[in-house]
This record gives C-alpha cells, sequence and structure tokens, in this order.
C-alpha cells in the first residue's frame, strides 16, 4: 500500500470537483484556504478559458505538497493519444502512430480544442510539456482516513474514497474498474464500496447543488459556466458543510443540471473583482 507524502499532524483535506480551465476559481479556494491540502478530482483542463494556467497551479500546489492530482474522463481521452505516441517513439510502427492519431481527434472532438486554441496549435510530435507533465502526475483514485492521510490503496480502516466519476467497480460498459471510476453516471449506481470505505466523493456529472445519493457525494455545479465551484472539507465520520465558492459565470445554469438525491448542507463565498473572496 502507497501512502502519499503528509505531516505528521491531521490537516485539512479539501475536494475540489472539476475546474475545466478556471484558475481564478482554483487561486480563490488556495486564498480561502491557506493551509489546506487539495485533491482535485480532475477534469481540470478543456471547456474554460485557462486550461494551461489551472494545471501549473495544481503542479506548483503538488509540489508544495499540497495537492493530490486525479484524472478525469477529459485527462484520459488528453492522455490517450499522448501515450500511443510514446509507444511508438519506441516501436516505430504505424499502427502504433494510428492509434496516436485516433486519440488526439478522440480528445479534439471532446473539448480539447480549447486546448489547441490556447495553444494556437497542438500536435503529438509538439506536445506542451506542461501538459504532458501534469498528466504523468495524475492518480486514479485515493482513500483519505481521519488523520488526512491520503493512501492510493484501501488502507485497511475506515475512510473516504476519492474519484473523479464513481467507486471502482465492474460495469457492463466499462469492464476495468479503473476505467469505469472515470466514467460511469450517478443513475448508473448506486456502487458497492470496497471495505472500509464510510462513503464516496465524485464530480464528473453537473449537478444543481452539491448532493448525497445513498453514500456517494457529487460536487460538479459545472464551474466553468456557472462561476460555482463546490469544495467539500473530508472527515469521515460525518459529512461536513460544502463551501461553494461564486465567481464569474452564470449560476441560474445550474437549473439545467439534475438534482440526484438529497441536498448537502452548503454555505456560499463570494470571489470579489480583485479575485479575493468575501463570505457570505
Amino acid at each position: 500500500m502507497t501512502t502519499l507524502p503528509t505531516t505528521q499532524e491531521p490537516r485539512q483535506v479539501l475536494v475540489i470537483p472539476d475546474l475545466h480551465g478556471r484558475s481564478d476559481l482554483l487561486r480563490a479556494a488556495v486564498e480561502a484556504f491557506p493551509d489546506a491540502h487539495f485533491i482535485s478530482l480532475g477534469d481540470a483542463i478543456d471547456r474554460g478559458p485557462h486550461s494551461l494556467d489551472t494545471i501549473s497551479t495544481l503542479l506548483e500546489l503538488r509540489a508544495e505538497g499540497r495537492a493530490t492530482l486525479l484524472m478525469g474522463n477529459h485527462e484520459r481521452m488528453a492522455w490517450e493519444g499522448l501515450r500511443w505516441y510514446r509507444q511508438h517513439q519506441g516501436t516505430h510502427d504505424l499502427g502504433d502512430y494510428r492509434r496516436a492519431m485516433e486519440g488526439l481527434s478522440w480528445w479534439m472532438k471532446n473539448g480539447g480544442e480549447s486546448v489547441r486554441r490556447e495553444l494556437n496549435g497542438l500536435t503529438l510530435e509538439r506536445f506542451p510539456k506542461l501538459l504532458s507533465e501534469y498528466l504523468d502526475a495524475l492518480e486514479r483514485l485515493v482513500y483519505v482516513t481521519e488523520d488526512g492521510r491520503i493512501h492510493t490503496e484501501n488502507p485497511g480502516e475506515p475512510s473516504v474514497l476519492v474519484a473523479h466519476a464513481s467507486p471502482p467497480v465492474r460495469h457492463r460498459e466499462y469492464p476495468d474498474p479503473a476505467e469505469a471510476l472515470l466514467w460511469l453516471r450517478p443513475f448508473e449506481g448506486p456502487f458497492t464500496l470496497p471495505p472500509g470505505v464510510v462513503y464516496s466523493v465524485h464530480g464528473h456529472t453537473p449537478v444543481r447543488m452539491p448532493l448525497r445519493m445513498g453514500r456517494h457525494v457529487y460536487l460538479d455545479l459545472g464551474a466553468y459556466d456557472t462561476g460555482l465551484l463546490a469544495m467539500l472539507p473530508l472527515t469521515v465520520q460525518t459529512l461536513s458543510e460544502v463551501t461553494v465558492l461564486a465567481g464569474r459565470g452564470d449560476p441560474s445554469r445550474t437549473n439545467k443540471y439534475p438534482m440526484i438525491g438529497d441536498p448537502i448542507s452548503a454555505r456560499a463565498l463570494n470571489i470579489r473583482l480583485d479575485g479575493s473572496t468575501r463570505r457570505m
């Protein structure tokens, strides 16, 4: 079992869902919780305006020991072309190159075009070093224990499971649990939790407000569009109040998202135009 580095004292661990290029919301979160360790649920890239700035900040936090970065389905699509291209560089097999180009096309058609526009062009041959470093840094899921320690394998004690879309389960469309946890939607659950896991936390599926469905918590409020970023402090035996950062965007657009399960207690924290925050 691998335990990611942490301090000796219990610390506050905050889960941040899909940022999709909203580096302004990420920086506001860091300002609002200067001593917290952040777990990014993935989908930090695509759609929104500043994917590269967002992942640069996340990598800086990780280098400082202040962030654990998870893969989302958008990172998974970005990684597909890169991994086959890397293999092609070793094998010089045209089949590997074809799969690499297919992977790149898959990503571009599903959000990656926004990153290409940011960079004024993107190819596998000149893949951005920053993005490559970010993709290589990602975990698929982690477990968090009451002391704030973060584990990459089930620690064998009460914990919270954190993954992009769902717990790692076998599904008819995704027989590999490591893939299923990137793609499954709440309506495909409820999902079985591993032994010792009290509840799980996910993004991926935008919801109208922070919600709990059985033993699964969903936080994605469509931040890139609505300007609302929900953050959950992790405690194992109880479910903490969610803080919702409110920045530039249209909060009313959450009305198009589903209302599933039960609302979670939440408080708003508005972001001023200068980027600072104030409690509401």
